[in-house]
């Protein structure tokens, strides 16, 4: 078994405070394979005060030496994406082709993503033409603590890492616990890049001890946490008494609006893949499939089929299977879930409780499809996080947007439609952050975040630079200056 318990704090490897032991479990084999430390309070403050201190010289490092640090770090991802990929299947199931071609490359194109974004980001300008004296300056927020989730581990990170220190930010990050050793893995990375020592601090540990402590912490500036609802409400109210900027990327219920107009086995089809990828462990998952009265029949058919060919397995095996879910909590809550939809009278189409046949250990969930699902049941209202896909049925388009914007979530909504206009005129009604048209991906940059309670923040390119930002006004700047 692998041991990491040591902390990177200040440049240097330390060991935690007070010994804390915590297996990490591979979810395909439910076998520790590794043992962590879980920090306490006083490792936070240690990796606080470092933070601090470093802010006081990182923060007026010249733009184009802070930048080199991050090219150096993408250069290193790329030479040890393999290792990446292969902590990353290990520590939360995902198959070796997804765990290589999209987990850990999702880190690396942020990285070179933010490169491009903090080449081209003007950190001071005039106010505008006519008021030339009036100087507007992006300055560094502070120290930021990072909460970062198990579900894409290096998308996270790097999400939030690279814009903060590209900036002039310093950061302690706090990983999910039971899928850290990518995060180590990338603190590596930072040092054997250089950084300089304080600028990126790991602590290892959970959410009420050390995700707490970073949340009410006085000398932390800003918190960026993605994860749960339910979690992001606590870091944010452990955070009012400090007064800190919160950026929250939280959960989802997305809809998938398919209409008759367009090709509809395609629609769904490219539905039903996106909802099982990565074990339907995506926060923009769209789980909620609303099919209009004409085209229903033949969707059901479509997801049926396509759910009952899904292949399922070992993820340490080349194939395009989906593997287990991440966690026996995660497990126990899907099929409490799957439970509630057959209880509640939707129909099962195809998956249901239990593992799959021939699979009697890891955290094995049958890809799953309920039709007839009504928008007060259970598994329309919660977020499941599993491959769970409901399907539900609208008349018009005015009812097609009244049920998909019936959800406390405004992550991401998708549209399939083959008529231009009405596409246009859902992406304006639809009440999230992001609008996914007909299969479309989004742009390297494009802000990621959501509106109500799937969060307030945006992440991804120049947006992503301005979360950790604080904006100055400066009046009376000498005109010759601000040519």
């Amino acid at each position: 078994m692998e041991r990491k318990t040591d902390f990177f704090i200040d440049g240097k490897w330390v060991a935690p405070a007070s010994a804390n032991d915590f297996e990490v479990i591979n979810p395909a084999n439910e076998t520790p394979f590794a043992m962590i430390s879980l920090g306490s309070e006083a490792d936070v403050n240690k990796a606080v005060a470092a933070a601090k201190n470093a802010f006081t010289t990182w923060s007026v490092t010249p733009h184009d030496v802070r930048v080199g640090y991050v090219e150096k770090l993408a250069e290193i991802y790329q030479e040890r994406i393999e290792e990446m990929a292969t902590a990353i299947s290990n520590e939360m199931g995902a198959p070796k082709n997804i765990a290589s071609s999209q987990q850990a490359a999702a880190g690396l194109g942020h990285i070179k993503a933010f490169i491009r974004a903090l080449k081209e980001f003007t950190f001071e300008h005039p106010l505008n033409e006519k008021f030339q004296t009036e100087y507007i300056m992006h300055e560094p927020i502070g120290v930021c603590g990072l909460i970062t989730p198990w579900n894409w581990p290096m998308n996270q990170v790097t999400l939030k890492v690279i814009p903060a220190v590209g900036v002039g930010c310093t950061v302690v990050l706090k990983p999910s616990e039971i899928a850290p050793m990518s995060s180590l893995l990338f603190a590596e990375f930072m040092e054997q890049a250089g950084f300089p020592a304080g600028v990126f601090n790991l602590v290892n540990g959970d959410g009420p001890t050390v995700g707490e402590a970073m949340s009410k912490h006085p000398d932390i500036d800003m918190m960026s946490f993605t994860g749960s609802t339910r979690a992001g409400i606590a870091v944010t109210k452990a955070s009012a008494d400090t007064v800190k900027r919160v950026a929250l990327e939280l959960g989802g219920k997305g809809p998938n609006l398919v209409f008759a107009d367009s090709d509809v086995a395609k629609a769904v089809k490219r539905g039903v893949l996106h909802m099982f990828n990565n074990s339907g462990q995506s926060c923009n998952a769209p789980s909620r499939m609303i099919v209009e009265k004409s085209a229903y029949d033949e969707a059901v058919a479509t997801a049926k089929s396509l759910a009952e060919a899904q292949e399922i397995g070992d993820p340490t095996q080349e194939g395009r299977q989906i593997g287990p879910v991440v966690s026996q909590a995660q497990f126990d809550k899907i099929q409490g879930l799957i439970e509630s939809g057959i209880k509640e009278g939707a129909t099962l189409l195809a998956g249901g409780l239990g593992r799959p046949d021939g699979l009697n250990r890891g955290y094995y969930v049958k890809p799953t499809v309920f039709a007839d699902v009504k928008e007060d049941m259970t598994i329309a209202r919660e977020e499941i996080f599993g491959p769970v896909l409901s399907i539900m049925k609208f008349e018009d388009e005015a009812d097609a947007v009244r049920i998909a914007n019936d959800t406390p979530y405004g992550l991401t909504s998708y549209v399939q439609t083959g008529d231009p206009e009405r596409a246009k005129r859902l992406a304006r009604q639809l009440r999230a952050g992001m609008i996914q048209l007909n299969g479309a991906g989004r742009a390297p940059g494009s802000p990621f975040g959501g509106y109500k309670q799937s969060g307030n923040g945006r992440e991804g390119g120049e947006y992503g630079l301005i979360e950790f930002l604080e904006v100055k006004a400066v009046s009376g700047w000498p005109a010759e200056a601000a040519e």
